[in-house]
């Protein structure tokens, strides 16, 4: 696929599936904006993408249970670019723990703030940009655990409510977008295996029936949506368990 021309935001680009997403943007083509709850990991981020594929990219700080944070993130985005064609909600943070006793206040709070207000908010602010987009695309990276009665993570239930409330945003968001011709894609993954892009092997591993799904097959996933032509508003992407 080739995104040249394309502007491509990624929330939690600064380590592991946001990294493999900032990456491959960059080597696609596009014009990367990066964001991290610390400036030093998304400009590490968006140091490497500038290495590996020449591409332009800028490094933000954004603490998604922030809404001023969330503000100056997409002011900044809107001092660089006049459009934006695809923004990536990857960024929420996890929370461990199947009992409610085992995580403070704050932590449930934050948990909840950066996975549900965090995408509201960033969408919010982001939208007149990708109204800007002759076809801009909304991916949510949401989780299986927002999908009824999946019970198989061990994710604190703080998790679950933000995840399950991410899920609802992006329903009712797809339904209000899509007579402006903007696409709302919402992926439901389970855990899966990180991978390195920079490691020549990594889109060659294994992908048998009986594999764990790895960050490659979720990419792929997200491309594949993407680069359908505009009539095709793809809702979701779900996942058999193993």
């Amino acid at each position: 696929m080739d995104l040249t021309g394309r502007t491509v935001v990624i929330t939690g680009a600064g380590r592991g599936f946001g990294r493999a997403l900032a990456l491959l943007a960059g080597r696609l083509g596009a014009r990367v904006f990066v964001s991290a709850r610390a400036l030093a990991a998304a400009q590490k981020v968006a140091d490497e993408v500038a290495a590996d594929s020449g591409a332009r990219v800028d490094a933000f700080a954004c603490d998604l249970a922030d809404p001023a944070a969330i503000r100056a993130f997409t002011e900044g985005i809107a001092a660089h670019a006049d459009r934006v064609d695809v923004l990536i909600n990857n960024g929420a943070r996890y929370l461990d723990g199947p009992d409610l006793w085992d995580a403070d206040d704050d932590a449930i709070t934050d948990t909840i703030a950066s996975g549900a207000t965090g995408t509201l908010l960033t969408v919010k602010h982001v939208l007149p940009l990708l109204r800007a987009s002759a076809g801009a695309d909304v991916v949510n990276l949401v989780s299986s655990a927002a999908e009824a009665r999946d019970h198989r993570s061990q994710a604190h239930p703080a998790f679950y409510t933000a995840k399950t409330a991410q899920a609802g945003f992006a329903d009712i968001l797809s339904h209000r977008l899509r007579p402006e011709g903007i696409r709302v894609i919402s992926l439901y993954p389970p855990d899966f295996t990180d991978g390195d892009p920079l490691d020549s092997t990594w889109e060659h591993a294994s992908r048998a029936a009986d594999s764990p799904l790895t960050a490659q097959s979720v990419l792929d996933c997200v491309l594949f949506a993407i680069g359908q032509p505009r009539d095709c508003f793809i809702r979701s992407f779900h996942f058999e368990q193993m």
